[in-house]
């Protein structure tokens, strides 16, 4: 408990300096605005999407208006717009967020900067259950592969979400929620093909039980082509996946309604990596790793309402994944989380929630990856209390809160946070933030084994270079300072704008340990090993701007800029050559967007959109703008034809090298596809 109270004083301490100025602090961000029917808000005007209700913020529906969070929301609408096949394009037009695709099936993502093929600081959701491995600290995109006419929205929290979701939600909150079964009646149909997604398609029925239980099931595939090396030989990382899924809501009575949910998937993908290691040669150039993919989940949430005041929440959860990669992984997750909420009075909504995880993993490991133990049983458990508090009906907004948990490698921690809203207009508002948010170490982080590489000597002694990792690591603590102001202006126009400052402490680094001699595997040799300690800090600090601008009843634009600049430093005594360079240089400074969206008559619609996103210095990218534009028919209200090309300014570029070199680097090239989509 010492511990636990030293961590909420040093948490409250940073807050409540700066407590009394949070009011007047204001620059920051605006979502773009969400929608909940596609055929309504198309014709809304900002005014009135202002008042959109999203959940992602503090666990219940909030007005996107008094909203002390930098939200940008993904509605259906921009969804279908966009032309993109998978989650991770869609996630392009977020600014701030940087989405990077190291080869044909493997992204790398992240919130304000530290990106990495597992962003172990940024938190995704799918309907409210955590798709973040504790093996990795990350999540696996390549198989978040829902079809994309089931998603209702994806709220985006750019910085901490800590203090009511869990320590990973340290820069950034995913959270896709999906439409209900009832807003999917019928048969729908989508098919498609073109030069890289060679193939997909969709066939999905939703119908009703009774009159109180609603259900949709559907079936997904993909086959998508691999992408070349720089030499222009294939990279070897084509894949395919099929999946199978179904959503049920039922209506038990007035106050209860349930809905069950679960999919199951099955795929296999090429991972082009460096190969195997050997202590007295080079490593052999490349090897085309072929990984079986496979999983599932199924959740159940039972929502209960006492009143229009107060209602409660359970949430029951199972979840399965295995991979056959060099680390051969086989994980299973089981977690149940409570909440409820209540209205004190008229001016405070009091939210509160416990939650339980545990979750099993086994590994089978290989002479370039293991861990140590190979098999691991972990238990979470957490809880959150918030409170919203109205202090100006109509104008000031106070929210406090903080989460409580306790986990497998650190122990208890506590992320407190405060925010401030003020609307002095429907069309305007300020809000700040103050937020302490902790990364807690993942098992490669704690129990990795990696033999990096092997040398011989000046005396002729063979060499192994092995990283190991570190059981007594520390969590990376992140003190987030936001603020923001969103504001719509003639009903045609609207811009969002954040900033934001992180202090961050005790971030991983790699030192060198003490060698030791090894005489199996043959042949004997000497052991340089490299250890995870947490011996850097830094800051960075940033500016995001999003906005709509509708320049006819029949154009609108969305243009949009995130800055960012990441400063790191070495503590005394750290011995670290690659760490600093890395975590400076593995994020884009500066990234700008575009998009354009143009009605044409008889159903046409064009959609268009531009990408900028700056070099990268460690490793090296050079800067690139992706641009992608589509055109879109709608013979009827039941059918549209679309042509699609992505990727249209270069033959081909690269984006992004997985440093870990766990995911080889291909070209991402040019491509172009058609789509059919028939609902019945």
């Amino acid at each position: 408990m010492d511990s636990l109270n030293r961590r909420l004083n040093k948490g409250w301490t940073q807050i409540s300096k700066v407590v009394l100025c949070v009011a007047g602090c204001v620059i920051s961000a605006l979502p773009a605005w969400p929608q909940q029917k596609t055929a309504d808000l198309a014709d809304s005007s900002l005014e009135d999407l202002m008042s959109i209700q999203v959940t992602s913020v503090s666990k219940t529906e909030q007005k996107l208006s008094r909203t002390a969070s930098a939200v940008f929301v993904i509605t259906q609408e921009d969804i279908r717009r966009s032309g993109a096949t998978s989650i991770p394009d869609l996630l392009r037009m977020v600014p701030g967020v940087d989405v990077a695709q190291i080869n044909a099936n493997t992204w790398a993502i992240s919130a304000r900067g530290l990106n990495g093929r597992f962003s172990n600081e940024l938190l995704v959701l799918l309907d409210g259950r955590s798709l973040y491995t504790p093996t990795f600290g990350g999540v696996f995109w390549d198989v978040i592969d829902l079809p994309l006419e089931d998603i209702e929205r994806i709220e985006v929290i750019r910085g901490p979400g800590a203090s009511v979701w869990a320590t990973s939600a340290v820069n950034g909150v995913i959270n896709i929620i999906t439409k209900t079964a009832s807003d999917t009646p019928g048969a729908m149909i989508v098919v498609g093909g073109g030069t890289v997604d060679q193939g997909f398609g969709t066939v999905q029925y939703g119908g009703k039980i009774g009159s109180s239980t609603s259900y949709r099931a559907f079936t997904k595939y993909l086959n998508q082509d691999h992408f070349p090396e720089p030499d222009g030989q294939s990279g070897g990382d084509g894949w395919n996946l099929a999946r199978a899924g179904f959503r049920a809501d039922s209506v038990l009575s007035p106050k209860d309604n349930v809905t069950l949910e679960g999919d199951i998937y099955r795929g296999r993908e090429g991972n082009p990596n460096t190969g195997l290691t050997s202590i007295t040669a080079p490593p052999i150039p490349i090897v085309f790793d072929q990984v079986n993919l496979g999983g599932g989940f199924l959740q159940t949430v039972w929502n209960h309402t006492f009143s229009n005041r107060s209602g409660t929440s359970l949430q029951l959860s199972y979840d399965e994944y295995e991979r056959n990669d060099a680390l051969g992984e086989a994980r299973g997750t089981f977690d149940i989380a409570f909440q409820h909420h209540s209205a004190w009075g008229s001016r405070q909504n009091f939210v509160w929630g416990l939650e339980y995880r545990y979750s099993t993993s086994h590994t089978v490991g290989s002479l370039i990856v293991a861990l140590n133990p190979p098999n691991l049983n972990t238990s979470l458990f957490s809880s959150f209390i918030q409170d919203d508090i109205t202090l100006i009906p109509d104008r000031l907004f106070l929210t406090v809160g903080t989460k409580i948990e306790h986990q497998y490698y650190t122990g208890l921690d506590a992320l407190p946070g405060v925010r401030v809203a003020w609307t002095p207009t429907s069309k305007r508002t300020l809000w700040a933030a103050i937020s302490n948010a902790d990364r807690n170490p993942a098992a490669t982080d704690t129990s990795i084994v990696s033999n990096l590489g092997g040398f011989t000597d000046m005396n002729g002694t063979p060499v192994a270079l092995r990283l190991l990792g570190n059981p007594k690591l520390l969590d990376e603590t992140t003190i987030s300072y936001e603020a923001g102001y969103r504001m719509s202006m003639a009903e045609r126009f609207s811009v969002d704008i954040a900033a934001y400052y992180n202090s961050q402490s005790d971030q991983l680094t790699v030192e060198p340990g003490t060698s030791f001699f090894e005489s199996a595997p043959a042949p004997p040799h000497l052991v340089l090993p490299l250890i995870n300690e947490n011996l850097s800090f830094g800051e960075s600090h940033g500016i995001e701007i999003a906005a709509n601008w509708k320049l006819t009843n029949r154009w609108t634009l969305s243009p949009g800029y995130a800055f960012e600049e990441i400063h790191m430093h070495l503590k005394p005594t750290s011995h670290d050559t690659d760490s600093v360079s890395e975590a400076e240089g593995s994020s884009p400074t500066n990234m700008a967007q575009l998009r354009s969206h143009l009605s044409l008559a008889h159903g046409l619609s064009w959609d268009a959109s531009a990408y900028f996103t700056d070099r990268l210095t460690d490793p090296v990218i050079p800067s690139y703008t992706r641009v992608d534009t589509g055109l879109t028919w709608h013979w009827n209200e039941s059918g549209s034809i679309s042509v699609v090309g992505q990727n249209l300014v270069s033959d081909r570029h690269s984006e992004f090298v997985d440093s870990t070199g766990s995911a080889g680097t291909t070209f991402i090239k040019r491509s172009a596809y058609a789509k059919f989509t028939w609902r019945f």
